[in-house]
């Protein structure tokens, strides 16, 4: 606010309602693990926005979103590196013997609580698909 920052200070107030909304809703304190969800439902719905933006040629909106984006992305931690990521999911189909995609959701069950934050579960599930049809 100081910094007369508007966009970051818009951006934060946009996350901190959404926590409080959470909140209030389920009546529950959430814990780092509940704010990481959160972030990651914002940026989800930031980059759902930029594409219907972008097909729409709405520069000035997509503009808007991907700031908000950059923002929120600096508050999530660390993604994981793509050799990071095979080998989780490589040791996800290991512990949980899955041999094929019947079986993938055993795998992704393993693989949620793990990755949460530290990478794209849509790009996880697609990976995890690929090695299980293999």
């Amino acid at each position: 606010m100081r910094a007369k920052e508007a966009e970051r200070l818009t951006t934060l107030r946009l996350v901190t309602a959404a926590i409080k909304q959470k909140e209030v809703d389920e009546r529950i304190v959430l814990d780092d693990a509940a704010v990481l969800s959160v972030l990651e439902k914002m940026i989800k719905q930031r980059k759902d926005s930029i594409s219907q933006f972008a097909a729409g040629n709405r520069q000035d909106l997509v503009a808007k979103e991907q700031a908000e984006l950059d923002i929120l992305a600096v508050y999530m931690p660390e993604q994981m590196s793509e050799a990071d990521l095979d080998a989780a999911i490589a040791a996800a189909i290991a512990e949980s013997g899955a041999s094929g995609p019947q079986a993938m959701g055993k795998a992704m069950a393993l693989l949620k609580p793990r990755l949460a934050g530290k990478a794209d579960m849509g790009q996880v599930s697609q990976r995890l698909k690929a090695r299980l049809t293999q």
